[in-house]
């Protein structure tokens, strides 16, 4: 089977578990990697958890929020959003939803493009 027929698949064929690779994080050396910006992960259980949000996006990351665990109607979930479409705005930075489980948000001189690559 050729590479492309790996990426795109063939009829009639199917993708196992084993044609994937997991990459674990801890695998790579990052201490010596110099950098004014980092790409911070977050998961937004309760409001607590936008306090160290809120402090990545003022200390100029990028913050990439797992927001699963709450229903998009939910009112909490609006409350968070609000807090954090504020400080998007004080830096000067942006924030966008991804589907129903992630919020991005942007420090300054960073723009989240809303068009999809491959499109």
């Amino acid at each position: 089977m050729g590479l492309m027929s790996k990426i795109l698949g063939e009829t009639g064929s199917s993708r196992n578990t084993e044609d994937y690779v997991e990459l674990q994080a801890n695998e790579y050396d990052t201490a010596s990697a110099e950098a004014e910006r980092q790409i911070r992960i977050a998961r937004i259980s309760d409001k607590q958890d936008v306090i160290d949000i809120k402090d990545a996006v003022y200390d100029g990351d990028v913050v990439i929020a797992d927001i699963t665990r709450h229903s998009t109607q939910d009112r909490t979930m609006e409350h968070i959003s609000d807090e954090l479409k504020q400080v998007a705005n004080e830096v000067g930075g942006d924030i966008v939803q991804k589907d129903d489980d992630q919020l991005i948000i942007t420090p300054s001189d960073v723009v989240i493009s809303r068009e999809r690559l491959g499109q």
